[in-house]
């Protein structure tokens, strides 16, 4: 394995382009606030949806916090991944675990939004699919239980590089097994056991707490998911010869 080193603020180019385009837009969607609703993904059924989403998502954030968490890992993780891999390697695997994140996401969603469908009236599901966008924009939502659950299960959108970041921890653990991360600044712990846990936490998130907590568990499963189809892709047809 052979990479440069580099200084804190020396970053490699697709890493530092990333950074710089999603704290741009994250920039304008304060500015802009109708932007982030153009430019989030949606369910399918959602009138709302555009194929473009599923990448321009990846680009957009709800908060702060949201933008600092994804952005430090990017950096974090991100330039070792595309010093190892180089430029075009690195580039195709991030936009591919977060393109296959957002399809694991949506299709997850469709079984949930159809299970739900199964249970309601044919008069119920066409109210929400005519009002339900315009209700969402303006605050609002069904007072019907199960209308509003399906309204929320359509129209609310999915920020965010989360997807495409957890592949990269999941690249970086496969690669790097034993390197220690110090989570939260503090804990030490080896890169393979980091990606267990992480991975069991959102498969309990996903699987089995419904909480309604408000973030998409499976497209974090799905950037690991297809980011370890990816290596083993890359590995079997001997494209692991990074330069």
């Amino acid at each position: 394995m052979n990479y440069e080193r580099r200084g804190l603020f020396d970053l490699p180019p697709v890493v530092k382009v990333l950074l710089i385009i999603n704290i741009a837009m994250y920039g304008l969607t304060m500015l802009m606030p109708d932007l982030g609703t153009k430019l989030a993904v949606y369910s399918f059924k959602s009138e709302l949806f555009r194929p473009y989403q599923l990448i321009t998502h990846m680009f957009m954030h709800g908060s702060f916090w949201h933008l600092f968490f994804n952005m430090f890992a990017l950096y974090m993780f991100g330039k070792v991944l595309e010093e190892y891999w180089g430029q075009k390697r690195f580039f195709i695997y991030y936009f591919f675990t977060g393109l296959g994140a957002a399809l694991l996401h949506l299709l997850v969603m469709q079984i949930e939004i159809s299970s739900l469908m199964s249970h309601m009236s044919p008069e119920h599901i066409s109210l929400v699919m005519k009002d339900g966008a315009e209700a969402i924009s303006q605050g609002k939502n069904f007072v019907d239980p199960q209308m509003g659950n399906l309204n929320l299960m359509i129209n609310t959108a999915t920020v965010g590089a989360s997807g495409a970041i957890y592949g990269l921890l999941l690249a970086f653990g496969v690669l790097f097994p034993n390197v220690i991360i110090y989570v939260y600044f503090a804990i030490p712990m080896k890169a393979k056991y980091l990606i267990m846990i992480f991975t069991a936490i959102e498969l309990y998130l996903g699987f089995l707490n419904r909480s309604g907590d408000n973030v998409a568990h499976f497209a974090h499963l799905g950037g690991m998911l297809f980011g370890l189809i990816f290596i083993l892709i890359w590995k079997k047809n001997r494209f692991n010869r990074w330069k």
